[in-house]
């Protein structure tokens, strides 16, 4: 008796390290649309329903990354004991300068370059044609000049040290 027992666990526990194991099934969703256009999903199909039913098989494994690893943190500075602050490395003064040439240089290349679609004209091509920016446009370079306005701000405070 015992060891029918046994033999039932040790089969119990085969079987739950290979559900544990097994790779994960695709799994399918149903896109419904219906007469008026309206989009919903649902895991099952349905039996009677107006519209179009498209079938959508997801596989899990299909969408993986390996992340980057996050940069190490510098080493922060302890303050000496006598309150004396230390001037900053010739690298930290060259690094900030270096993000602010960046900074600017990314600035000027958007300004320059919009994307497809941030630029739109009204008017007449050649007789009072006026650029219309978007707000894509409009908030990528507001976050560039605040960008290259922090840049600044670094190199002054790294040159006060």
């Amino acid at each position: 008796m015992i060891s029918g027992f046994l033999q039932r666990a040790a089969l119990g526990a085969a079987i739950a390290i290979g559900m544990l194991c097994a790779p994960a099934a695709a799994q399918t969703l149903y896109k419904l649309i219906d007469k008026d256009g309206k989009v919903t999903y649902s895991e099952t199909a349905p039996k009677q329903f107006d519209g179009q039913v498209i079938r959508i098989d997801i596989n899990p494994n299909a969408n993986t990354m390996n992340a980057p690893k996050p940069p190490a943190e510098a080493p922060r500075e302890r303050p000496r004991p006598d309150g004396v602050k230390a001037k900053p490395a010739a690298s930290d003064a060259e690094a900030a300068l270096e993000r602010l040439e960046a900074a600017k240089k990314a600035l000027a290349e958007a300004r320059d370059n919009p994307r497809a679609g941030e630029v739109t004209w009204i008017g007449k091509v050649g007789g009072g044609a006026r650029p219309v920016m978007s707000e894509d446009y409009l908030e990528r370079i507001a976050r560039l000049e605040l960008e290259v306005k922090n840049a600044e701000e670094d190199l002054k405070r790294v040159e006060r040290r």
